[in-house]
């Protein structure tokens, strides 16, 4: 099939700005992350007294709203025709309001009853990731259609991942030291209700000025990112229509199961870590701000990706980082089982956990970096099979399994916190042992075997550097022989 978009052709490689800037754009969604995955249920649950099971069902039905919106947001950006191309509009519109909704969140009206304070969360919950979706899926889309290059795609998602673990480690060492820091009355920060409000006025700030940042900075590769060259139109049978020709391209859709998998398993750990960082290994904010360190991990690991991609294969390097992160991980909990580990408090027990935090902010930055730049070939295989180019179809396929199906993890996790009968409102040191195990065998060990599965999967990923090359090669004959007719 021929292709049908056009765009101006780049005469130079990517410069450091192109790259910095649209990298730029990862500060919102790590923000928000680090912010709901931290706080919403440690929030609702041991400030405002809010029953944790009915705290995850209403952020799963969130996330399934914000899931569903994905594909729509996808199609109406692939198949949008303006001035501005058919991603910065939609990015420009996210970009101020993101910040309210992620404030609002932490500041619900006084005296509101439990029913309300449910009904408050969802409101803004829902409004955030909505607007986070709006923005995220073209941004992401432009950073798959900058280059067509295997290993300068990589370059541009090392700028992404830079970005984001520079203000992922950064924001929460600002919060811990100087926002929600120990009191005499309360000497576990993340505990004190005074915090909140100063902490989701910084979030949503950096929300708004990230977005607004890239977004008119990029405006510039507008020219040399694709555009339709006839009319196209956009609905919900052609939404639906889209989503399944993506899921027909064999490599994709194993992604796609892979996301699936790893996304119910990633939604029952990442709203009780915070359970485990403050009641398992007993860290309050003094300790939580020296985790900024594992940025080092981070930056070792950036030329250390150009590095291993020129000797490896992109599935050997996921495969490689998946086995290591897997059992790295698990090691720890253990040894804390085996009283091999020093006791909570003790200063090494944090030297311990914050060197483990290096290794592990390493291991993943090399892993998402890879990840992203795999899904980026593969939409070439799938512009070679069908002629269409859908990156944010793509993008928001990969959101979609990951956020609809985390959706059953996030109540899975309620379900554990009320499961094994977890107080509310209770000093870390007056947990019983017995309820402290079960957290962590449950958190720290059942849970992150179960990521074999999905590592299984990765084994049968086809794209490798020989086969990609062959891909290019046949997209290049297809476009001499258009501009030959021209």
């Amino acid at each position: 099939m021929s292709p049908t978009y056009h765009r101006v052709p780049r005469k130079m490689p990517l410069g450091f700005s192109t790259k910095l800037n649209q990298g730029i754009g990862a500060i919102p969604d790590t923000v928000k992350n680090w912010v709901f995955n931290s706080f919403i249920l440690l929030f609702y649950n041991q400030i405002l007294g809010v029953e944790a099971f009915y705290i995850s069902l209403v952020l799963a039905v969130a996330i399934v709203f914000d899931a569903v919106t994905d594909p729509l947001v996808a199609s109406y950006s692939d198949n949008l025709q303006s001035r501005w191309g058919r991603r910065h509009p939609l990015m420009m519109i996210a970009s101020l309001p993101l910040g309210i909704g992620i404030f609002a969140i932490f500041v619900p009206p006084p005296e509101l009853s439990e029913m309300l304070l449910l009904g408050w969360l969802l409101t803004f919950v829902i409004l955030t990731r909505g607007l986070m979706t709006l923005f995220f899926v073209p941004w992401a889309a432009i950073a798959a259609e900058l280059s067509d290059d295997y290993n300068e795609r990589t370059s541009v998602m090392s700028y992404r991942y830079a970005v984001g673990w520079t203000v992922g480690v950064s924001f929460p060492f600002f919060i811990y030291s100087f926002v929600m820091t120990g009191s005499a009355e309360y000497p576990v920060g993340q505990l004190n209700p005074a915090g909140y409000p100063m902490m989701a006025l910084c979030a949503g700030l950096l929300l708004s000025f990230g977005a607004m940042t890239t977004t008119l900075l990029t405006m510039k590769e507008i020219p040399f990112l694709r555009q339709h060259k006839t009319k196209t139109g956009f609905g919900f049978r052609t939404t639906v229509r889209e989503l399944l020709l993506a899921l027909q391209n064999r490599q994709f859709a194993l992604v796609f199961v892979i996301m699936i998998l790893i996304g119910a398993l990633a939604g029952v750990t990442a709203n009780i870590n915070i359970f485990m960082t403050t009641f398992f290994w007993g860290l309050d904010t003094e300790d939580l701000r020296w985790f900024v360190l594992s940025a080092m991990g981070a930056v070792l690991a950036f030329p250390l990706v150009a590095l291993i991609q020129g000797k490896w294969d992109k599935k050997q390097i996921l495969l490689i980082c998946a086995y290591v992160s897997l059992f790295d991980g698990i090691a720890l909990v253990l040894l804390r089982f085996a009283d091999v580990l020093p006791d909570n408090g003790d200063p090494l027990l944090l030297v311990i956990l914050v060197s483990a935090g290096v290794f592990a902010a390493g291991i993943a930055v090399v892993q998402g970096i890879i990840s992203s730049s795999v899904l980026a070939d593969i939409l070439d295989d799938h512009e070679l099979r069908t002629g269409m180019r859908q990156e944010g179809m793509f993008y928001a396929a990969i959101s979609f399994s990951g956020k609809a199906v985390s959706s059953v993890g996030i109540v899975m996790g309620g379900l554990i916190i009320t499961a094994i009968q977890f107080p509310t409102n209770m000093a870390p040191g007056e947990v019983p042992d017995g309820l402290i195990f079960k957290l962590g065998l449950v958190v720290g060990v059942v849970i992150p075997l179960l990521y074999l599965v999905p590592i299984s999967l990765i084994h049968r990923y086809r794209i490798t550097r020989e086969v990609h090359a062959e891909i290019q090669r046949k997209l290049e004959e297809r476009r001499l022989g258009l501009a030959g007719k021209d």
